[in-house]
């Protein structure tokens, strides 16, 4: 009975066509009927099934814990750990943080609002660093539950058709098709021989294999998953590690003038990070003395003239058992002593001066390191006399290693510096009297003087001129308020202490998630079969021998591996094929 070809109210025939007659479409058979349509009240719209808050909560999880979620948590924290890269951090540069702050008045506090200065210890920088702990812990606990049982679970069993698989060959074992010489001496393989064979290959070669009556089924790259496992294992080792271990870390800052001694006690550092779970008793005893500080600057390359080429400083170590050592401390190159590594990070010239105030009595007498304001090592620094009399004194100085004096522009008569070794070193300073407010009991940077409430007695708001002077030069201040002598130039270094005890279980993660990388990238992991196929009738003994694979995922080399197989099996039956 053929299909009606009546239309329907609803502009359907009872054959399923609207409009046409079914008979007359080609692409269906002529005896094709359809079932009874399903009327759907398109009005009524989609009807989704309501999560609740429990069904949210799951919703949320698995969203959290897929690897989807995971490698965009993992590029987001490598985005997020740029600012650290661009901006001095208060950790491990707080000189470097003061000077950028003073260079970039208007950025400055909204990078502070922001906790730019301390990226690694943000608000929301560790709010992706935890998201991706969890992301990653939520990806590979159910995985590895997963691939336990897959690796206690059989091989498959083997197809019926292998003939659809990737790089199918059959092989026909029998008088007429094998090599005489090779018939004659070892005869005709059985099949329960030719199976039994195939399994002890497969297994050498790294299979895991299971027999189904006449075929092999084996499989082999489980170790793939295992080394994705272990690298995201090791990249949550990681994570912990950094984590655990920054609480027990800690970092602190020195500068150090040649001639200085430090010593590894909590008062000797000019500023100090300690982590949550941070003892004074983790501060090992020790001490170090800068001998000498030098630097080596371009001085043949006239587009590079001037630029430091390398930096190194001699420091003299000095345990508690009173072993000494004299090392290089260098670019790159730490000092690792007392279970902590002590970098060189930056380096600049200090001034030896002895002030003596109005009634002659030397009020100051030390050396005050001033910080470097371009490449050729202008640098500014705060001289501040507390112990004057009749006035406290203060000096904002300005030093030059090589002071020439520009003859052109608006800056035509004032000292520059045009090269950042001392060639022509000049020390210019003007000079305040005042109360300096050091009695106030408000902490104060010793790079930065406040002249609110001072008064200029030398500079460009007096009527004397800034005092500028040489090295062993002595110049009387105005109003008699004492004199000043320039003893020397010398060079101070800054160090950065820095002690973590997670920095081996770091590189142990790092190294594991390598190697687990390199595995999950270059083991295939793949399926073989080899099956023996009786022959109906067939009184010679005689069978046909097939071989096929199955990858997963891309496996360009799936059916060269194949071929090696049937190779391999025929050679070992000892049964060569005639060409």
């Amino acid at each position: 009975m053929s299909p009606r070809s009546d239309i329907d109210e609803d502009g359907r025939t009872d054959a399923g066509t609207t409009g046409a007659d079914s008979s007359s479409d080609p692409q269906r058979p002529s005896d094709h009927v359809d079932g009874t349509p399903v009327v759907v009240d398109e009005s009524d719209g989609v009807t989704q099934p309501k999560l609740g808050l429990v069904g949210s909560l799951r919703f949320a999880w698995r969203q959290l814990t897929s690897m989807r979620t995971a490698l965009f948590l993992l590029m987001l924290l490598a985005l997020a750990a740029i600012p650290g890269s661009l901006v001095p951090q208060t950790q491990a540069d707080p000189n470097g943080v003061v000077q950028y702050k003073n260079s970039h008045p208007q950025l400055s506090p909204v990078l502070e609002k922001l906790q730019v200065f301390d990226t690694y210890t943000s608000v929301w920088f560790s709010a992706i660093y935890l998201l991706l702990f969890i992301s990653l812990i939520g990806c590979i606990v159910p995985r590895t539950r997963h691939h336990w049982q897959a690796l206690r679970t059989r091989p498959p069993r083997t197809p019926a058709r292998l003939g659809r698989l990737a790089g199918y060959r059959s092989v026909t074992i029998s008088p007429e098709t094998v090599d005489g010489d090779a018939g004659a001496t070892t005869g005709l393989p059985t099949v329960d021989h030719a199976v039994t064979t195939a399994m002890t290959q497969l297994r050498k070669s790294g299979y895991r294999v299971e027999r189904f009556g006449d075929s092999v089924s084996a499989e082999r790259g489980y170790l793939r998953e295992t080394g994705n496992l272990v690298f995201h294992a090791a990249l949550v080792g990681v994570l912990l590690a950094v984590g655990l271990g920054g609480g027990f870390s800690y970092t602190g800052q020195r500068l150090l003038v040649e001639g200085q001694t430090f010593t590894n006690v909590l008062g000797s550092y000019d500023s100090f990070n300690p982590g949550r779970w941070f003892s004074q008793s983790d501060l090992k005893g020790y001490n170090l003395t800068l001998d000498r500080f030098t630097t080596k600057y371009e001085e043949t390359n006239l587009d590079a003239l001037g630029q430091a080429t390398d930096y190194s400083a001699t420091v003299t170590a000095r345990t508690k058992d009173g072993t000494a050592k004299t090392s290089r401390l260098g670019v790159n190159e730490p000092l690792a002593i007392g279970g902590t590594n002590v970098y060189l990070l930056g380096n600049g010239y200090a001034m030896q001066v002895t002030v003596r105030d109005g009634k002659g009595n030397v009020a100051f007498q030390d050396v005050v390191p001033f910080l470097p304001e371009d490449g050729n090592y202008t640098s500014t620094g705060v001289i501040k006399v507390p112990d004057a009399s009749p006035d406290q004194l203060g000096m904002i100085g300005f030093f030059y290693p090589t002071a020439v004096q520009q003859t052109s522009g608006t800056n035509a008569g004032a000292f520059t510096s045009n090269y950042p070794d001392v060639k022509n070193p000049m020390l210019s300073l003007q000079v305040y009297t005042g109360d300096l407010g050091l009695d106030d009991g408000v902490p104060q940077s010793v790079y930065q003087l406040s002249t609110k409430g001072l008064q200029q007695i030398a500079g460009r708001q007096s009527d004397t001129a800034s005092i500028a002077m040489k090295p062993g030069q002595t110049k009387q201040l105005p109003d008699g308020a004492g004199s000043i002598t320039f003893d020397g130039v010398k060079r101070y270094v800054s160090l950065d202490v820095h002690h973590d005890p997670s920095q081996l279980w770091v590189a142990f993660f790092a190294i594991l998630s390598v190697l687990g990388l390199l595995t999950s990238l270059f083991v295939p992991r793949r399926r073989v079969w080899v099956k023996a196929v009786r022959r109906t009738g067939a009184e010679d003994g005689g069978f046909d021998l097939e071989y096929a694979g199955l990858a997963r995922g891309e496996d360009p080399n799936l059916e060269r591996a194949v071929a090696d197989i049937a190779q391999k099996h025929m050679s070992d039956l000892g049964v060569r094929i005639s060409k």
